[in-house]
Formats: structure tokens, sequence, C-alpha cells
């Protein structure tokens, strides 16, 4: 599709040749004789050039230069004029202009300056692009923090960033394992390799070999062609392996000897392959509890946690939260004055954030679409565990104490009663991942 360009001069036949010669050279253009015209076009559809001639009858090119990069400063403006001067072509470089062309110029001349603003433009915007992406993805900005547990972390996560031992984050589901996984990549040698995120619990038991290790043509029904595997994907770069703990202990084996030995066997193949990788693996499970039970491989366990790193749940950095609202407000692209109240801050800080920094973005994301002005009050949050009070519903604790493991057995079976026994939907009502349910029903020996 040819990139619109906006054209906008009083003169009405100098116009209409500019458009043509323009038009013929593949571009898409729109032309304006006035900069009334031209504002209302521009804020109708938002052009990728705009040409704009300094003399026009009801306002300035400089003006109407300077009124549009205000709106949207990546467009890039050609400024044309009879007139021209060295004090005009400073002003309009100054406020942003690409180039400043002097009439009458060669219709060449014009087709080569509108290809390169339009090459720049597009470089700008992948280039933001990117910027925006790897905040989303590393989130170096995202990691902000108030509490000093938190910014000594960091910290050791920088420093762990230069070698190339491999790490262990643990921690509940939300609170940032991946972002801080991403942000060790992104500071580290391999950051211009690929950062290569896996979620074991999300791949089937039968299958977690052959994506981790790859495998060959024939190797089993549907094997029609030989895969790479997510360990040769990475070479160069980053594996993370989030939820670690949902292995299968004869992948686990494969596992361990992929860590020690640096080569990986493709399913169906007798032949071992070199790999380049730097591991970082995750869980939100006690991996010395699952070691007890015979559920994880210790020495595998020592192999991961060469660099172990935990990452504290929200409920323990509340001087976090306010930090963090402002955070995805930016992130979101709130207007600037949207913002939240006093009580609505006290309402977020005194909630326990089961569903952590994951469940604070979906609040502050809720909220900014549905509310109803710039202030958003404690009355517009909805969070799902708190009473009308604003206070978690918390049973009574008899003089003879609780046992808090029957007390959790007890809403979870609750919530499968409640969802006719739906592990999807009890894990919904009850604001936990599907698989953390899942270990909690074995844990319990819970029917559902």
């Amino acid at each position: 599709m040819a990139e619109h360009i906006l054209l906008i001069d009083d003169d009405e036949s100098l116009r209409r040749v500019t458009e043509y010669n323009l038009t013929a050279a593949g571009f898409s253009v729109a032309s304006a004789g006035s900069g009334k015209e031209a504002l209302a076009m521009f804020a109708q559809r938002l052009p990728a050039l705009v040409i704009t001639d300094v003399q026009l009858g009801d306002v300035s090119g400089i003006d109407l230069l300077r009124r549009f990069k205000d709106k949207a400063p990546e467009v890039p403006v050609i400024v044309i004029t009879a007139y021209g001067s060295i004090e005009m072509a400073v002003q309009a470089m100054q406020l942003g202009a690409f180039t400043f062309i002097t009439k009458p110029f060669d219709r060449e001349a014009l087709r080569l300056s509108c290809s390169k603003a339009l090459e720049m433009g597009e470089l700008q915007k992948r280039t933001r692009h990117q910027a925006r992406e790897i905040d989303r993805l590393t989130g170096v900005e995202g990691m902000v923090t108030a509490n000093s547990a938190m910014a000594e972390l960091l910290e050791t996560a920088r420093k762990v960033a230069g070698s190339e031992a491999t790490v262990l984050i643990s921690g509940e589901s939300g609170t940032g394992k991946e972002v801080l996984a991403r942000l060790i990549h992104q500071v580290s040698g391999r950051r211009h390799g690929a950062f290569v995120a896996v979620n074991c619990a999300a791949i089937p038991a039968n299958l977690i070999e052959s994506e981790l290790f790859g495998h060959v043509k024939g190797a089993f029904t549907g094997a029609i062609k030989d895969r790479r595997g997510r360990f040769q994907s990475a070479g160069g770069g980053t594996l993370f392996l989030d939820e670690i703990a949902e292995l299968q202990p004869e992948v686990q084996v494969k596992f361990l000897r992929a860590l020690q030995e640096r080569v990986v066997e493709p399913v169906g193949s007798d032949t071992a392959e070199a790999v380049d990788v730097r591991v970082i693996a995750a869980t939100n499970r006690d991996l010395q509890e699952d070691i007890h039970n015979g559920r994880f491989r210790e020495d595998l366990y020592y192999r991961l946690s060469v660099i172990p790193l935990h990452l504290p749940p929200l409920r323990e950095r509340r001087e976090d939260i306010a930090p963090l609202v402002e955070h995805f407000l930016r992130k979101l692209e709130a207007p600037a004055a949207v913002h939240f109240s006093k009580e609505a801050l006290a309402l977020l800080h005194s909630y326990s954030w089961p569903g952590n920094i994951r469940e604070l973005q979906n609040v502050v994301e809720r909220c900014l679409i549905l509310r109803r002005g710039s202030t958003i009050a404690a009355a517009d949050i909805f969070l799902p565990h708190m009473t009308e009070q604003g206070h978690v519903a918390i049973p009574d604790i008899p003089p003879e104490g609780i046992s808090l493991p029957d007390v959790e057995k007890g809403l979870i079976e609750k919530a499968l009663r409640l969802s006719n026994g739906n592990r999807s939907r009890a894990a919904r009502l009850l604001n936990i991942p599907r698989h953390v349910l899942i270990y909690r029903l074995e844990k319990f020996e819970v029917g559902g």
C-alpha cells in the first residue's frame, strides 16, 4: 500500500502539479488548499508525511509545523517556500522539520526527499515499537521498587547477568519471574541472541521432550520432518523454562544431561548435538518439598540453583504498589490527568494481592477502561477477594487455634462445588492458575 502524504499549498495550479508528480511516483496523496482544511484532514487521518508551503492564506506553514509536531511528533514534515531564508530554514528545522525546500524545486529532488522522509519515519516507528516491546518484555522500567530487599535482588540479578551461571527464580505466580529472566538476558553478554521462553506446564507431557530437544523425521506418528527444539532455537541466547517443577522424571534426566554436557539428543536420533545456551528456570513450587516427595531430582535442583533468586510477593513489598500503579498508567498510555485518589491507593495498599503484580496490572487496566472521570476513586475498584467493607474475608480463629491447610482445603472444595467440578472455573474463583489448583488438589488429595 502506497504511503499517505498530506500536501498543503494555497496555489491550486502548483498543488495539482505536485500532487500529480507525487502520485505518478507511487505515493498516495491527499491535498489541502488552506491551513484550516489541512488541520481537519490531519485530525481525521494521520498521514505518513506532510508537505506544506510556508505562505498560506489563513495560517503560516511554520505554525502548521508546530501544531503537527505537537499532535504527532513522529510524522515527518517537509517545508517548501518561494521565499526562503536562512532564518526561516533554521526555525523550521528547530521545530522538527525533516527538510526545507525552496521553490522552484526539481520533481526528482522532491521525490527523493519524500522517500528519505518516509524511510526515516518508518525507522523511527520501528525503533519506538522495539523500545516499547523491550520494556514490555524485559520490564527494565517495570521492575520499579521502593523495597530494599527487592532493590538488592535486582542488583544481584544485574551482577549475575554478566556470568554464564544457571539461575533458578522462585516466587508466587504473578510476581514477575519471566520479567526478571528477561532483564537478566537483556543486560547479559547474550542480549543479541534469542530469548526463548517455555512454559513447561502448558505443554503436554508426551510432547515436552520433543519441544525441548527437537525430533527427527519418523520419530513418532506425525513427525513428518526434522524439527529443532527450544534448546537449539535459543543457541547463543537464553532459554527460560517456567514451571520447571512440571517436568516429568524421565525428561528431568535428559534435561540434567543437557545442562551438564551442553548437548541434546533429538527424539528418534542417536546423535547428540552441541548447544550453546544460558538456562534460567523458574517455579512457584517448593522444590525442596518436591525433592522430599520424589517429584523432583535433587541433582537437577542443585544444577539449576547455582544462583537462586526469590521474588517476594507484592503483599511483602506494599511500598511498591503506588509506583507500580503509576508505571502501569504510563504503560497503558493513560491520559496525563488520570490518577488514583488517596482513598483508592489506600484500598490497593490494604489488599493482599493473591495474584501479585499481574493482578495489580489487571486492576489498573480495568479501572482505566471503566473510569468515570480523570480521578479513579475507591468505589471504582473491584477486588474479587475483598468484602463490601474493603477487607479480605477471613474466618474467625477459635481460642484453640485453626488449621491453615484445612482452611485452604475447605476453600478449594467450596470452589469446586460452586463450579460444579470445573477445575478451570474453580481456579478463576480462587484467582490462581489452573496448574496451581491441580497441585493443591494433589497435595490435599481432593477429588474434582
